[in-house]
């Protein structure tokens, strides 16, 4: 049996030892590690932050100039430099605090820095069809690289007596929904109180109530002002059809620049009310000041700062205006933040009086025809609850409304068929003489009632309702994301089902050029067979024929990539034209051969 023995003093000291080298070589480890962070947070991120906080700086600075850049007080004449830029606080930015907005359409917040709405989201919009797609964000932080924001304040000779961008404004309520307006509030310490009424609707309209209250000795002298800035090169879809970037209408004159443009030279004007903003395909926000407002200035600009940062602004400076000691000015202005409904923008416009804000939808030049056919196609929708089925019965109707121009060309057409064994008897017959030919052939297509030109006669008016057409389903936010039936989930999207890969059932997605779609497929089908219940023209060349032949698949690859609402238009016309010229060309025929020709 082992003897036990009770550890003695010895022992005590050999544990004493080992436990301080367990707590050496884990003090080490701690003091390296301390050491490893502080370095890293000196020597990187410390001028990372510095560099950081030194653009915010400058893109500040760089904001507050180009709002007073070129303007003169009301003292111009003797103080041409009084106008300048607002006080910069040029310390670490601090926590401000921020007012939630909540509404049916929009979430998001509005800072207390500077009152700069720079959070918003649109609540019933997804960046995509995915299940998990995020909401649409379409304001964010001025700190970021690609920031977009907007506030309103007031210029003033004394930039002191006026809050600026960095100026920590206070609330009366901390979320701004429909039903409840927030007040903010700044005082300047000399007697001068500005506040910020700011209510929203449940669309996408806040409303704006800028109130200089001057309890001091002396008057003010203020310029309120709007400005919406956006960092970065924003993404363009790059086509001629839509217009993207900054637009406004000032005295009735609608003005459009490119991001390029402005890179080449900024743009000024002035006038009365107007509005003046950015626009993306689906989004907008609109800068309106009060309709009968002086606007001293608005201007669409761009510049680069040292750091590199890309700024595109737009913004708007109302007359000067005094306010004397113990009184009170006010100004009422709009900020649009939100989608380009047809029925909200023209809402707006009736209700508020915006001189051409429809316009802030690129109806393009055609919008005589385009806007019929939307409000037509929009109408239908409210019927069946679905705009695929509202495009097909739209071309029911335009058929109907074409059919005497169509009912000739067919007519024609089945003259010329019947016609086919005397073209070609003179055909041979001058063969060597085609001036002669040429004479035979006037003189029996007139005898023979057939109009050569007949066949192009119904594309003519097809070719402006396809164009309007693809111009509502490309710029409308109505037909985003709407589905028709089956595969078909997005009529704005091209079709995604292809053969390639069995319809999906291969985890394989071919390239674009190849990747044709079922509609586009069943387009140029019924685009073939619509070709041979045509008869062809006798003076056609061969080489000439040929080409014709291969339309239908030319014209499938490039509808491969259109939207399937348009490609769905074409496809069901043609099935419509073949069974509209099959009825007319066969009672043509019975009736000429009860004639006995």
């Amino acid at each position: 049996m082992k003897k036990l023995t009770r550890p003695g003093k010895t022992g005590k000291t050999i544990r004493v030892f080992r436990l301080m080298g367990d707590n050496k070589n884990f003090i080490l480890f701690a003091v390296l590690s301390l050491a490893i962070l502080m370095g890293y947070q000196y020597f990187y991120m410390g001028p990372k932050l510095e560099e950081a906080q030194r653009a915010y700086e400058e893109q500040q600075a760089a904001e507050s100039s180009s709002l007073s850049e070129g303007l003169a007080t009301p003292e111009a004449a003797t103080q041409p430099e009084a106008a300048t830029a607002a006080p910069m606080d040029t310390a670490p930015a601090i926590e401000a605090g921020s007012v939630t907005v909540k509404t049916p359409e929009l979430t998001g917040s509005i800072s207390l820095r500077g009152v700069t709405f720079d959070d918003i989201l649109l609540n019933n919009y997804t960046t995509s069809m995915d299940k998990d797609a995020e909401m649409v964000r379409l304001l964010s932080s001025e700190r970021d690289p690609t920031g977009y924001y907007a506030r309103f304040g007031w210029l003033a000779a004394d930039k002191s007596t006026v809050p600026d961008e960095n100026a920590i404004w206070t609330a009366d309520r901390d979320t701004l929904t429909p039903d409840q307006p927030v007040t903010l509030a700044w005082d300047n310490g000399r007697g001068a109180r500005f506040l910020m009424k700011i209510s929203v609707d449940n669309q996408f309209m806040f409303t704006i109530s800028q109130s200089v209250i001057n309890s001091g000795e002396g008057a003010l002298q203020v310029a309120p002002y709007g400005q919406i800035t956006r960092r970065g090169d924003p993404e363009t879809a790059g086509l001629y059809i839509l217009h993207e970037g900054p637009l406004g209408v000032f005295d009735g004159i609608l003005t459009e620049k490119s991001y390029k443009d402005l890179k080449d030279e900024n743009f000024e004007t002035k006038g009365t009310g107007g509005w003046i903003g950015f626009t993306d395909k689906f989004w907008m926000t609109s800068l309106v000041p009060a309709n009968d407002a002086p606007i001293m200035r608005a201007r669409m600009e761009h510049n680069t700062t040292k750091a590199g940062q890309i700024n595109y602004r737009v913004n708007y400076i109302q007359d000067w205006q005094a306010v004397a000691p113990g009184a009170t000015d006010e100004t009422t202005n709009h900020f649009y933040a939100g989608a380009k409904i047809v029925k909200v923008i023209n809402g707006y416009e009736d209700r508020l009086g915006i001189v051409d804000f429809n316009k802030a939808i690129d109806w393009g030049w055609f919008h005589f025809l385009t806007k019929p056919i939307f409000h037509s196609l929009h109408w239908l929708f409210q019927l069946t609850g679905n705009y695929g089925v509202a495009i097909l019965l739209m071309t029911v109707i335009l058929k109907l409304l074409l059919f005497p121009l169509a009912n000739k060309s067919y007519v024609s057409m089945a003259h010329m068929r019947r016609a086919q064994p005397k073209i070609k008897a003179l055909q041979e017959r001058y063969k060597d003489d085609k001036a002669r030919m040429q004479q035979e052939m006037m003189a029996l297509y007139k005898s023979e009632k057939i109009n050569p030109m007949a066949g192009c006669l119904p594309m003519i008016p097809q070719m402006f309702v396809f164009f309007a057409l693809y111009k509502v389903l490309y710029v409308t936010i109505e037909m985003r994301h709407q589905p028709f039936f089956g595969w078909i989930t997005d009529l704005s999207a091209a079709d995604h089902l292809t053969p390639l890969n069995l319809f999906g059932l291969i985890p394989w997605t071919p390239p674009e050029v190849i990747a044709i779609g079922v509609l586009p497929i069943l387009m140029g089908i019924t685009m073939w067979l619509q070709q041979k219940l045509n008869p062809q023209s006798a003076s056609m060349d061969p080489a000439q024929a040929k080409v014709m032949g291969f339309l239908p698949i030319i014209f499938t690859f490039i509808m491969a990539r259109f939207s399937a609402g348009l490609v769905l238009y074409w496809t069901w016309n043609n099935l419509l034209s073949i069974l509209q010229q099959w009825v007319i060309m066969r009672r043509e025929d019975a009736r000429l051969a009860s004639e006995g020709k």
